[in-house]
Formats: C-alpha cells, structure tokens, sequence
C-alpha cells in the first residue's frame, strides 16, 4: 500500500526526498521504498520522519 500521506506532508512543508532522507538519516532510496508501499520501516524511522514532518504516527502511518 502506498504511502500517499507521507508525500502529502513532505509535499507541503517543500521537503525532497534526498533532504528528508538525510534529516532521518537514510537513504534517498529508503524515502522512496517507504512512500512507494515496497519497505516496511521502523518505529524509530517512523517517529523520526513524523518529528520531521511535524505529524503525528497517525497522520502517516495509520491505515484507514
């Protein structure tokens, strides 16, 4: 499943994927993998991409 609200919200704080990358301390790829729905990541990566995006786990990683 992919990951639109993840780019929804690095869309609109005008952050690229290498930068978000490189904030959480991943890879480019790894940004990509996440929001494409092909890589499960972490708690740690994904509380440290909320901080980053300024959301909450529920606003990205939350199924509906």
């Amino acid at each position: 499943m992919k990951n639109k609200k993840m780019k929804i919200a690095r869309v609109e704080v005008d952050v690229s994927q290498e930068k978000l990358a490189d904030i959480v301390g991943v890879t480019r790829q790894t940004i990509n993998l996440i929001e494409s729905g092909n890589y499960n990541p972490s708690l740690k990566l994904c509380t440290a991409i909320c901080k980053a995006l300024n959301k909450t786990l529920d606003d990205l990683f939350w199924e509906e």
